[in-house]
């Protein structure tokens, strides 16, 4: 008798608490520059992109607000053998549509990411076999010992099996080629929200999930996400109340926001790096005014414009000090950063005798691709690179647009000069190395080395580097192969961006240095 009146204690108290819930719970407006380009979280390997289907989709090993490692879709983990990992799933949970999640999603997910389309290459590329040992633990073998593995996972989402084959989706779409399947508009994850409306850059609205097999601390049960590319319309939408929360908030607005009765501006680093890459592998440029032979396929020409490139400039007037200049294609808060290493001075004279010893005194032009709503002033960046190349001699027609035909250009490889951002999902410095240093082959070394860069050595010491289980003798490594790639003038570092989101002050929530934004962790009063 006395269990009977506990239990239904329980399921009063437990009522009580979900119709609280209900009651505070709130809608909150998100605004960003630029919009997700598809649903599928397999398509793009991008960061709004991972961070939005972030909160609908999971992986096996997720994160903390700390960043560390937390259990996901994985309750344990460990390395049974040099190159075998054991993963011990969670049970009872359910994909939105009510189907079980059970190993076979697992597997099927991992090869997904490997399948024709996948931006998600790199972080599979080096698995030899994903094995189901029952229903709920999975071994993966890779092909060389793996100690970041369960880190370099945390960002492969995972799909349920049933659903994709029932959508015809097995595979992701191809952004660059313009390809969308059911997957594209459409999601079934096992994440805190689900996907009610997609609006392909008008808007998408999630809403809370109420069978979630976690804690969603916020009190948040919609979100609705709206692309406002104009900095000035975004701004005054936050300082108006139209939405509660937008990123970024252009430097030069911070101080507005700030001063605001209503709203503020929550700043930080970023672990993203901003760089430059050139074609290092056509024998003849696609978009140059340089017939018959590559001009980035000589190491004068691209250090050329690497001295020519007024760093401090672009802080100083573009970014108003909210950058910090970079040698490397990592920053601070990356293992294996090497704070010691220093960017080659800013010499235009130096530059100028470079290009005249390479054969190209008078210059030439060259397009440059860029997009203006995807990094914080990443329009204004380019049109300062190309004032400072044109000292040079270096005419820049610039193509600058907008993320959603920018990213399917350049992933296809149809440049010859273009921006790109990137932080390493995994913390590491092997992340970059392996996606934007390594050779590129069809397994997904290399998969965002957009230019083809290409040196063996840094290529052997990256694949070290994964093994190496040696804290002092990996990052040893790390820093031989960032040194070479630096003599090889192999990309043109550019910054770390800072963060800056606007906020509403009656809002909370988590701002992390990957610049995802969970809305688990959001709340509203």
């Amino acid at each position: 008798m006395k269990l009977k009146k506990k239990t239904a204690l329980a399921l009063v108290l437990q009522a009580l608490v979900a119709t609280t819930l209900v009651a505070n719970a709130q809608t909150i407006r998100v605004a960003n520059q630029g919009d997700a380009l598809s649903m599928d979280p397999h398509s793009l390997n991008e960061s709004l992109q991972l961070s939005t289907t972030g909160n609908v989709y999971e992986p096996l090993v997720g994160r903390n607000k700390d960043l560390s490692l937390a259990p996901a879709l994985a309750t344990a983990w460990r390395q049974t053998a040099p190159t075998v990992w054991q993963f011990e799933l969670r049970r009872g949970v359910q994909f939105h549509d009510g189907t079980p999640f059970t190993a076979d999603d697992v597997l099927f997910s991992f090869a997904r990411t490997q399948a024709d389309g996948s931006d998600m290459k790199s972080y599979t590329n080096d698995f030899k076999e994903v094995r189901k040992i029952n229903d709920f633990l999975v071994e993966i073998e890779t092909k060389m010992p793996f100690p970041i593995l369960p880190d370099v996972i945390s960002q492969v989402a995972i799909m349920s099996k049933k659903w994709c084959e029932t959508h015809q989706a097995v595979t992701p779409v191809d952004r660059r080629k313009g390809i969308e399947n059911a997957a594209s508009f459409r999601a079934n994850g096992t994440g805190p929200f689900r996907l009610r409306e997609r609006q392909p850059n008008v808007r998408t609205v999630f809403t809370r999930n109420g069978t979630y097999w976690g804690k969603i601390e916020g009190n948040v049960a919609e979100v609705i996400f709206t692309p406002i590319g104009n900095d000035a319309t975004r701004v005054a939408a936050l300082l108006s109340g139209e939405v509660d929360v937008m990123e970024p908030v252009p430097v030069q607005d911070i101080e507005r926001v700030n001063n605001s009765a209503n709203t503020r501006a929550i700043t930080g680093p970023e672990l993203r790096t901003i760089f430059l890459g050139m074609d290092q592998k056509r024998d003849e440029l696609l978009y140059s005014s340089v017939k018959g032979k590559n001009p980035f396929k000589d190491k004068r020409v691209r250090q050329a414009f690497y001295q020519a490139i007024d760093i401090d400039g672009i802080k100083k007037t573009v970014m108003r000090g909210a950058s910090n200049p970079s040698a490397l294609l990592v920053g601070p808060g990356i293992n294996g950063f090497q704070p010691e290493a220093k960017r080659l001075p800013y010499d235009v004279e130096a530059a100028k005798k470079l290009m005249a010893e390479a054969g190209y005194a008078s210059g030439f032009e060259v397009s440059m691709n860029c997009p203006n709503d995807r990094y914080v002033n990443d329009g204004r960046i380019c049109q300062a690179v190309a004032a400072n190349l044109a000292r040079i001699n270096v005419k820049i027609n610039l193509q600058a647009e907008t993320k959603g035909t920018y990213f399917p250009k350049i992933l296809r490889r149809d440049t010859s000069f273009y921006m790109l951002g990137w932080t390493p999902s995994t913390y590491d410095a092997h992340n970059a190395l392996n996606a934007l240093m390594a050779c590129v082959d069809d397994k997904g070394a290399g998969q965002f080395n957009l230019g083809a860069y290409c040196n063996p050595k840094v290529n052997e010491l990256t694949k070290k580097i994964q093994a190496e289980t040696d804290k002092a003798r990996r990052n040893a490594m790390i820093k031989e192969a960032f040194d070479l790639h630096a003599a090889d003038v192999g990309h043109l570092p550019l910054h770390q961006q800072a963060l800056a989101w606007g906020v509403s002050k009656n809002v909370k929530l988590v701002q992390l240095a990957d610049n995802y934004m969970p809305f688990k962790w959001m709340s509203k009063n």
